[in-house]
């Protein structure tokens, strides 16, 4: 699997300039001449004034609709001026609140807050990307730290299809190694439930992901989003990616749940490379493949089938049988020279022709997946 670089210098959350609220004052003390004092005209009231900022403003309507009518009486005992604020401020706040109200009745007022809290948090960067979306990148490349990103429909060209997230728990920065090994583990377990069939992933196609940064870690960021990339930093996607339940007819459904189940057992191969290396755990696993068969072939008979796929299956179910019974033979062998005939005899028959026969009928991929190695980067931070 593949280990992304070093972090950048820092996440995409970067401070931005926050509303300032209204600042307030009240009038002036009159001003004096060089001869004495100008003739005083009446003080504006200054609750009339904060009446029709308030209602301008829209912000708090009802406590701007109280001021109106504070400053209108205020107005006839003092005999202050501002009578015209103080009606223009109580009718605006009245309108305001009225639309408070039909707000709060439909929800738009918590899809507003929704949005701002959002944008607070950088929704429509990098680290707001959902399940299904594609992407570009400004430079086009998926390594090293996005700070933005530009949704695309999928079917144009893209840097990226997003196919899974999840959080990472809360508490101290874990830091970027302990990130990156859990981004790997998780993303690769998480592509099967996006893109079922193995076989029809591209060749050129990589699991990628985005992490948090250090920085963006203190504003509360812990989503890891998983994608597929093309393994050529210049190069480009074209179409989703996607064949789930969503996309699938549901004999193709059926067929790639029950082929998943051997296919997550195959991921479980030993890290040593030769089976003499680890023998023991060579023969756990040459049984646990062995299992995952016996789930396979009862789910593939538990399925109708449509009339032009019966035979096809029905020969493929011959050669998974089969390849059951030399799995558990390798897991019984006492000595590696037995476990390499029976396991070499299971392969061959998980790999035969009737897999491709049986796809070909049901309208999947019949390209077998080549697994290479991937190269040293995996991901973005965020």
């Amino acid at each position: 699997m593949s280990i992304p670089p070093p972090p950048g210098p820092q996440g995409p959350y970067s401070p931005g300039p926050y509303p300032q609220g209204p600042y307030l004052q009240g009038p002036y003390p009159p001003q004096q001449g060089p001869y004495g004092a100008y003739p005083r005209q009446a003080p504006v009231n200054g609750v009339a004034i904060a009446a029709l900022v308030l209602g301008l403003l829209c912000f708090l309507p009802a406590v701007g609709l109280v001021l109106g009518l504070v400053a209108l009486r205020q107005i006839r005992r003092k005999g202050e001026r501002g009578k015209g604020l103080a009606v223009a401020g109580s009718v605006l706040s009245s309108v305001g609140l009225a639309l408070w109200v039909v707000s709060l009745s439909t929800g738009a007022a918590a899809d507003f807050w929704q949005g701002f809290r959002d944008a607070a948090r950088g929704e429509g960067t990098a680290y707001a990307l959902s399940e299904g979306e594609c992407f570009t990148t400004p430079g086009g490349s998926l390594q090293g730290v996005a700070y933005d990103v530009d949704v695309v429909p999928c079917a144009q060209e893209h840097d990226g299809e997003v196919f899974a997230a999840f959080d990472l728990p809360g508490g101290p920065y874990p830091g970027d190694d302990e990130i990156t090994r859990s981004a790997d583990v998780r993303c690769y377990a998480l592509q099967d439930a996006y893109a079922m069939d193995r076989w029809a992933l591209p060749t050129d196609v990589d699991v990628y992901y985005l992490t948090p940064t250090r920085q963006s870690w203190r504003t509360g960021d812990r989503e890891v989003t998983c994608l597929f990339g093309n393994t050529d930093e210049r190069g480009t996607l074209t179409g989703s990616l996607r064949n789930d339940a969503r996309t699938l007819d549901p004999h193709q459904h059926a067929y790639l749940t029950a082929e998943g189940v051997l296919n997550r057992a195959m991921d479980e191969v030993p890290e040593a490379e030769a089976v003499e290396d680890d023998f023991p755990a060579y023969g756990v696993w040459a049984g646990q493949v062995s299992e995952a068969l016996v789930q396979e072939t009862g789910m593939l008979r538990g399925h109708s089938w449509p009339a032009g796929a019966e035979r096809q299956v029905a020969d493929l179910l011959e050669d998974l049988e089969a390849a059951r019974e030399e799995w558990s033979l390798a897991a019984a062998a006492t000595d590696v020279d037995t476990y390499y005939e029976h396991y070499d005899k299971g392969f061959d028959l998980v790999e035969a022709d009737t897999t491709v026969t049986a796809r070909e009928a049901l309208g999947l991929s019949t390209t077998p997946p080549v697994y290479e190695d991937g190269g040293d980067d995996a991901g973005l931070e965020v």
